[in-house]
């Protein structure tokens, strides 16, 4: 019995204790439902503003690192406005304490009798990235006496003509507030405000506005204060010797006002500074002894001012902890300081346009990766130190007094250098024997101008494009008989070319003359039995007909004749060229119908095909589309994925894609891609085009095109660009298109097109520009909506799937096997009433649904 009644004392107990705690649940959150006041200040406030996507999205996205979308779309009259997204209650008062709008895509003004000033508890209020349409901030902003956080940043803040009003300048009564940011507003116009010794204030931010005048010494009150940045305002006068009262500050920026005079020495207490950037203004003068006290400074940039004298050394010896040093365009003079050489994280140092002289120190870290020491007067050799930076992008050296012999083979760790410019010294640079010890794969480099050297007649890789080379190629250049690589792309070289260029090397395989400024005709004769690969003439002024010698240029794959002046038909000829995989003769003055070719199967190997901007009339050249094997039934998947080139030379092309030229630096063996735009090109798009199943780009845009689109298209799977825009195409868009699932690009636009724009895969993707000037079309993504009659019946569209390839015999057997499982559910459901296993399932799954629907709600 006294067993009996433990057990009862310990469950009556410990119920009364559940009780009670969800009786103190219940309590709790029925204090924190919302106001009716403030929720309905809320709602209006929703109301004054219209949901526009383009109001502040972008630069949301862009700077501050967050994904946009509309937050008051889910505000909701009658349920609890504290549950709502982007506002926070007070968990005992239930009182609206934070309203996080930013991002939320709001259009619309904030007038001073807004409902946004009736939520008097605010305590955090964020605003930015929206388009308040140049609202003023009005002194309501004022009326939240409990704020600690404002930021109106990037919304559109300003000051509208010809109102007088000003961002106040008064002494601002926010006694709470620690975070205020209206960066980026740049039609905000104000002086720097006034704060008493009592604020609280740690971060402030006026970037990019249009704040001026000068700094007050009340900027000394700001005690707290750790971020100070008014950048990109229009500030000026000096700056007030009480900025060494911050002594919390760590992040200072100045940047692009117009302060002059002296910097103060100002710095000896703000030992917590890590960011030191006044840059873009006017300051005079030498760089005050106290930075030296600096010593967590991570940056330091005192660029483009009108500093001088000798940049410190021995009192700046404490620096440890730089990564980013910025003195350019000033007047600084003597040598580089030795603190320069011992930063152990340092990884940017700009030094460049000042008066600093003496030889360049050896560097004890290699943590380096953009130099430039360009525009100065300093002398001696490169140290040797500069080439172990491994991770070195970036070296500018140019307009100085170096001097010495740069032996290739020093720029083998530099394998991510991208930028080298050495121009303007004394320096002479020597090829290395050794095919390993080329200079790796420089996009910029300005080492070499002047006249082309004379090489020696051993030489076999020759490479000096994107430099500043000028003057004639030479004939002497022809007794380099053993010439293997000729590279001399991205010049200013110019004259004609001599006739030897050909022909002075059985050996040659790449011949290079890319974007100089040549003129006359291309070479005529060429030596039977070569090995040239690549012809690359592309970007000058060369005129005349294409060679007919280069037919026996058996190994050609690359012949790239663009961007001249030739005047010539089609080379049908080239057709017999077995290796042939590139042929680019856009923009010159080519003319006539392409015709058909005498060739039984001409172009076997081309892949890509670039016609454009030509003079080429009469029917699209379907024999060609038949013959170009190279692009039909690639099997990707067991072929060796490898680049047109060689081991020590890859080749490179210009292609167009929606209007824009991008340079592939490596032609890849999968690339396919046709473009005839811009010609006289008429008549119908033939059928065969659809057996290019491997192709990727088409482009027939700008031709005089008719007839339908063909629904051989949708037999080319890989396609990922299509522009068949500016012509005269009718009839509507085959349904059949939206298969091709790899359609990243579509221009339709400028033609005669009509009926309904078909929906699904990619179509869903595609904006107006694809559609526009079809005057005839209807649907998403256009305004235009369609009549009944433009809609597709349902019959049609499975008429098209049949045709895809549709099977008879599945779909039976699963009718049958569905027929066969229903019926004996449909009599187990009839027999046991309610089988309890099956609603559940039935029920789990409606549930799920129901979730899956209101989370992707929710995203929208």
């Amino acid at each position: 019995m006294a067993k009996f009644l433990l057990y009862f004392l310990f469950f009556f107990s410990f119920s009364q204790l559940i009780l009670s705690s969800s009786f103190s649940l219940s309590f709790s959150n029925s204090t924190i439902i919302c106001p009716h006041g403030q929720s309905l200040a809320l709602l209006r406030l929703k109301k004054s503003f219209s949901v526009m996507l383009d109001s502040g999205s972008w630069v949301c996205n862009y700077y501050g690192g967050t994904t946009s979308y509309p937050k008051t779309e889910y505000w909701k009259e009658g349920s609890d406005c504290c549950s709502w997204d982007g506002v926070t209650c007070d968990f005992v008062t239930g009182h609206v304490i934070e309203l996080d709008l930013s991002c939320s895509w709001l259009f619309g003004t904030i007038h001073s009798n807004s409902t946004l000033f009736l939520l008097p508890h605010l305590q955090r209020l964020n605003l930015a990235f929206n388009d308040f349409n140049g609202s003023s901030v009005s002194s309501g902003f004022g009326r939240f006496s409990s704020l600690t956080h404002l930021n109106l940043s990037h919304s559109q803040f300003s000051v509208a003509e010809p109102s007088p009003w000003r961002f106040p300048d008064h002494d601002i009564h926010l006694p709470k507030l620690k975070f205020l940011s209206l960066q980026g507003n740049g039609d905000l116009i104000g002086n720097f405000p006034r704060f008493n010794e009592s604020n609280s204030l740690v971060h402030l931010d006026l970037s990019v506005t249009r704040f001026g005048g000068e700094l007050p010494n009340s900027i000394g009150n700001l005690r707290s204060l750790q971020t100070l940045h008014l950048s990109g305002c229009e500030f000026l006068g000096s700056i007030p010797t009480s900025l060494e009262n911050l002594t919390q500050i760590t992040s200072l920026h100045l940047i692009g006002n117009h302060f002059n005079g002296r910097i103060p020495n100002v710095f000896c207490n703000l030992r917590n500074l890590i960011s030191l950037r006044l840059s873009s203004n006017n300051f005079s003068g030498q760089l005050p002894p106290s930075i030296g006290n600096l010593t967590n400074l991570h940056h330091l940039d005192f660029a483009d001012n009108q500093l001088e004298g000798v940049i410190p050394s021995s009192t700046l010896n404490g620096f440890s902890s730089l990564s980013y040093v910025s003195l350019r365009y000033n007047s600084f003079n003597g040598t580089i300081p030795s603190w320069v050489y011992t930063q152990p994280l340092l990884v940017e140092l700009d030094l460049s346009h000042n008066k600093l002289t003496g030889r360049i120190g050896e560097f004890q870290f290699d943590s380096l990766e953009y130099i430039d020491l360009s525009m100065n007067e300093l002398d001696g050799s490169i140290p040797s130190s500069i080439f172990e930076f491994v991770n070195l992008r970036a070296l500018y050296l140019s307009s100085n007094n170096l001097s010495g012999i740069l032996e290739t083979s020093k720029f083998e760790k530099l394998r991510y250098l991208t930028d080298l410019d050495l121009s303007n010294n004394m320096l002479s640079l020597t090829m290395s024997r050794n095919s390993n010890s080329m200079l790796p794969n420089i996009e910029s480099c300005n080492l070499l101008q002047g006249p082309l050297p004379t090489l020696p007649d051993s030489t076999f890789f020759f490479s000096v494009s994107h430099n500043k080379l000028i003057g004639e190629i030479s004939t002497l250049i022809c007794k380099a008989s053993s010439m293997g690589v000729l590279d001399l792309s991205y010049n200013n070289l110019s004259g004609m070319l001599p006739h030897c260029l050909g022909n002075f090397s059985k050996g040659l395989n790449v011949l290079n003359l890319r974007r100089n400024q040549f003129h006359g005709t291309i070479p005529l004769t060429f030596l039977q039995d070569n090995y040239i690969k690549t012809l690359d003439f592309n970007d000058n002024q060369l005129e005349g007909r294409v060679p007919r010698s280069l037919i026996i240029c058996r190994e050609l794959e690359v012949l790239d004749l663009g961007n001249n002046k030739i005047n010539d038909t089609f080379p049908h000829w080239l057709g017999t060229l077995p290796m042939l995989q590139v042929l680019v003769l856009r923009s010159n003055h080519f003319h006539g119908h392409i015709g058909v070719s005498k060739i039984k199967f001409p172009f076997t190997s081309l892949r890509i095909i670039d016609l454009a901007h030509n003079d080429f009339e009469g029917d699209l050249p379907e024999m060609y589309f038949r013959s170009l094997k190279a692009i039909m039934n690639i099997d990707e998947g067991n072929m060796t994925r490898n680049y047109i080139g060689s081991e020590y030379y890859q080749d490179s092309i210009m292609v167009t894609i929606k209007g824009l030229e991008i340079k592939l630096v490596k032609i890849l063996n999968t690339f396919t891609t046709i473009d005839m735009s811009s010609n006289k090109f008429q008549g119908e798009i033939p059928e065969c085009i659809g057996n290019l199943n491997s192709l990727r780009g088409l482009n027939l845009s700008h031709n005089d095109l008719t007839g339908h689109i063909s629904l051989s298209f949708r037999s080319l799977k890989m396609l990922e660009s299509l522009d068949l825009s500016s012509n005269k195409l009718s009839g509507q868009i085959p349904q059949e298109l939206t298969s091709l699932t790899f359609l990243a690009v579509l221009n339709l636009s400028q033609n005669h097109l009509t009926g309904y724009i078909p929906q699904g895969n990619q179509f869903g993707t595609f904006g107006n520009d694809s559609y526009y000037e079809n005057s005839g079309l209807c649907g998403f993504p256009l305004s235009k909506r369609c009549t009944i009659d433009e809609i597709p019946n349902p019959s049609q569209e499975i008429e098209a799937a049949f045709e895809s390839g549709f099977d008879w015999k599945i779909t039976l057997m699963g009718y049958g096997c569905g027929l066969v499982i229903g019926f004996s559910l449909g009599c187990l459901i009839f027999l046991s009433r309610k089988p309890k296993w099956l609603v559940w399932i039935i029920a789990q799954n409606i549930h799920k649904k129901i979730i899956r629907y209101k989370r992707s709600t929710h995203r929208r």
